[in-house]
């Protein structure tokens, strides 16, 4: 098919990359402008432009879609359908039309769960049992358009973030290209959500990332797989800032929240609502990520001391 591709992160890059290896003709890539980064905060180009520009495939980043000329640069490609994977911009109305078969979204969740901005990071702090990818017929809704194909992911028990956004880049790739193949057949008849089943992922902030000790050892060690690599959990003792990379519930009942109970190689267990949580890999402002039982020794604490609640 010819294709319009919008994307811009590495889950999109995934995608794009499938579609090239599959054959389509990719007209033209819609990705954000270049945004500051590194310490030099130079202009850099997203992932998907790096690929776009390595394969010699043209390349558009408008700020908005509204700009009537935009839409009509949109239209001279004569594009069969836009595959869209985390944008970051919104589709209005007579951009979905412009493709002979519309647009086509890879989501991250198994729609109608998890509508919106974090479906992953949402789905671990629930504790779903699985997500997965979603292709879905766009519409002028936030996620609201017809399932044409859906693939599910069972997330593990040490998943983070990171290692389930690999995973569904991975998945989303495949599932898209197999939709594809499908539309060209005439295979493929988009479903209607059940919009009474809705759930919506709203998008992530920092101030979430730090630590409720009131909350349950269960919920604080999904959110801190949930937080990683954004915004990390985190948590105030003596007046200084602790990030917190990895942790797992324990069965604990001595102590309040917020107490230390244990600090030794092992870790450091710290009481919850309920149960307490052992510390695995810390990191504190400007210093690196270490294994607790690396950071333990340059940060002594002891049974007793208290974190801020």
């Amino acid at each position: 098919m010819r294709l319009i591709f919008a994307g811009t992160p590495e889950f999109a890059a995934a995608a794009l990359v499938a579609l090239i290896e599959a054959g389509h003709d990719i007209a033209l890539v819609l990705t954000q402008p270049d945004r500051p980064a590194g310490r030099g905060m130079r202009l850099t180009p997203g992932p998907v432009k790096q690929l776009a520009l390595q394969h010699g495939l043209s390349v558009l980043q408008p700020t908005a879609l509204k700009d009537a000329e935009v839409q009509a640069q949109l239209a001279t490609v004569n594009a069969d359908a836009m595959i869209v994977a985390a944008y970051g911009l919104l589709l209005p109305p007579a951009v979905l039309t412009i493709p002979r078969l519309g647009c086509l979204n890879i989501h991250a969740s198994l729609l109608p769960r998890w509508r919106g901005a974090a479906p992953i990071q949402r789905a671990i702090l629930a504790g779903d049992p699985e997500t997965g990818i979603t292709i879905m017929q766009m519409d002028s809704g936030l996620d609201t358009g017809g399932m044409l194909l859906r693939a599910a992911l069972p997330i593990a028990d040490n998943d983070t973030a990171q290692t389930l956004h690999d995973k569904l880049a991975a998945l989303g790739a495949s599932s898209i290209v197999s939709a594809l193949k499908q539309l060209e057949l005439g295979t493929l008849q988009a479903q209607p959500q059940d919009d009474s089943a809705a759930t919506y992922a709203a998008k992530l902030s920092k101030a979430e990332g730090l630590i409720d000790w009131h909350k349950s050892a269960v919920e604080l060690a999904r959110a801190v797989r949930a937080y990683n690599p954004f915004p990390v959990a985190q948590a105030r003792l003596k007046a200084e800032t602790w990030r917190i990379w990895q942790a797992q519930a324990a069965q604990r009942s001595e102590g309040s929240p917020g107490e230390i109970l244990q600090a030794d190689k092992d870790g450091i267990l710290v009481r919850c609502g309920e149960g307490a949580l052992l510390l695995k890999e810390l990191q504190k402002a400007g210093g690196k990520r270490l294994p607790a039982s690396s950071f333990w020794v340059g940060n002594p604490v002891k049974p007793g001391d208290r974190f801020e609640t």
